[in-house]
């Protein structure tokens, strides 16, 4: 019965969402109010349950003085600190709680941008080095959308933003739009054998 009752929610829910998004009918709108009411009501649960799971994780690496144990300090005092924060003083502007978030939470998040940046570069020479014909194509075509996107393009020959913009809207729309139904075939196979029953895994099994 531990599997067989979220089994029949998940399979009922998920038909009754189904015939929601086809059939637009008093009730079914009515169901949607009622399950969304719901699930505000429950998300703060959800809430508690991963600030538990947080410190569940952490306390292990702190207990056990897993490598690097010492961030896992880090990461649960600036939790409470800035929970502290939030429900004593609020988060309005002027608070403690949006000096942090301004001083602290947004720099560092700036800092993991700025790092993705130089990744990206990165895997892009390694991408784009011209060892075959395609990876030659890629390599041109890259260039030529990077000058495109610059001033510097227009002054080297007004023929490259135009190049550029062709590039984007023909070649590369057309991929797009390729990958992008096969994400909502793959979506649409696996809603449907979560639907009818066939995949289980997210029951913790893998049958």
């Amino acid at each position: 019965m531990k599997r067989q009752i979220p089994l029949i929610i998940v399979i009922t829910l998920g038909f009754m969402f189904v015939a929601h998004s086809f059939i637009p009918h008093t009730i079914s709108q009515d169901f949607l109010t009622w399950f969304q009411d719901w699930m505000k009501a429950i998300s703060p649960f959800a809430v508690v349950l991963g600030i538990m799971s947080l410190f569940m994780v952490h306390g292990k690496k702190i207990s056990y003085k897993a490598p690097n144990w010492q961030y896992s300090i880090v990461t649960l005092a600036g939790l409470i600190f800035t929970a502290l924060t939030g429900f004593i003083w609020g988060t309005q502007a002027g608070t403690p709680y949006m000096w942090i978030f301004k001083n602290i939470q947004m720099p560092m998040s700036s800092t993991m941008f700025a790092l993705l940046a130089f990744y990206i570069a990165s895997a892009a020479y390694k991408a784009f080095r011209a060892r075959s014909p395609e990876a030659t194509v890629l390599l041109v075509a890259a260039i030529i959308v990077m000058l495109g996107q610059v001033p510097l393009g227009t002054m080297i020959s007004k023929w490259i933003p135009i190049s550029s913009k062709w590039i984007l809207n023909v070649p590369n729309l057309a991929s797009k739009r390729a990958i992008m139904i096969g994400v909502g075939l793959g979506m649409t196979a696996t809603s449907l054998k979560i639907l009818l029953g066939i995949e289980r895994t997210y029951l913790g099994g893998g049958d």
